[in-house]
């Protein structure tokens, strides 16, 4: 067997993007326990900024907005994004497929100021003819649950394609019903698709500033706007502080998830061996 040499330049070159993709969120940890209120003056350790932030409510309301808001756009993303991934893998030829995709797919490519302003516009015209819905955190959902849906459709629809559709007609074969299919075939082997597209949408949901400038409403501040606002006057270091939460936040869930997903694939493929030497 050849064994391949390592080139040094390319060695180099992905170590230049992992320190450009991840030194920002290093500094930004390290400053979170700095005891100035200057950013990129370390005058010590301190714990003081995550003493103030459970003292700052705006903030804390906001990130509990946007958590709830993020939590329901990736439920809602996983399942719309499902049927109409369903509806373009299954269903290759029906009228109106093209058009369909095209909606779909939308969001992806138009630039999200277009996107909440048609938002706001078509929400506001609803609004004065049936007097619902009110801008505030329902409104910014919608316009999340649009372009999480979107993202979710790409993510799922990659993977059904990759699917041997011979498995499901093999259970077929053997009695299964449409919906058992779904259930013990078809949903098992998509899992890690649609936990890939649930923390993806999650994420994209909860630090969007853009579509959330258009649709809030009074009560409904979400974190990012928060952060944005006060960036005006100058940040101080407690929303350094709440950026390592999420973090953290997010680290552990991505960690988690994949430990879960490469758990189960381990069990799915040894149930597979086991079935095939039996």
């Amino acid at each position: 067997l050849m064994r391949r040499e390592r080139n040094p330049l390319l060695t180099l070159y992905a170590l230049a993007v992992y320190v450009f993709l991840f030194a920002p969120i290093v500094v930004l940890i390290l400053f979170s326990f700095n005891d100035s209120k200057r950013n990129f003056v370390w005058r010590g350790f301190t714990l003081k900024w995550y003493v103030a932030l459970l003292n700052d409510r705006e903030i804390l309301a906001g990130f509990w907005v946007s958590l709830k808001i993020a939590f329901f756009t990736a439920c809602g993303s996983v399942v719309l994004g499902t049927l109409a991934a369903f509806a373009l893998v299954k269903y290759r030829r029906f009228k109106g497929r093209t058009l369909f995709s095209g909606m779909v797919n939308a969001p992806l490519v138009m630039p999200e100021v277009v996107v909440g302003l048609s938002l706001l516009l078509m929400l506001v015209s609803v609004q004065n003819a049936l007097g619902f819905p009110e801008k505030g955190a329902l409104t910014i959902w919608i316009g999340h649950l649009l372009l999480g849906m979107a993202y979710a459709t790409v993510v799922i629809q990659a993977r059904l394609q990759d699917l041997n559709p011979q498995l499901e007609e093999a259970a077929m074969d053997l009695g299964a019903r449409p919906q058992q299919v779904f259930w013990l075939v078809t949903l098992p082997m998509i899992a890690q698709a649609l936990a890939s597209a649930w923390l993806l949408t999650f994420t994209i949901s909860l630090d969007d500033v853009v579509l959330s400038a258009f649709l809030t409403g009074p009560g409904a501040t979400t974190m990012p706007l928060v952060i944005f606002s006060r960036a005006k006057l100058g940040l101080n270091p407690s929303v350094n502080a709440v950026a390592t939460i999420i973090v953290v936040i997010v680290a552990i869930g991505v960690i988690a998830a994949s430990y879960l997903i490469a758990r189960t694939e381990r069990r799915r493929q040894q149930e597979m061996a086991a079935a095939f030497r039996n």
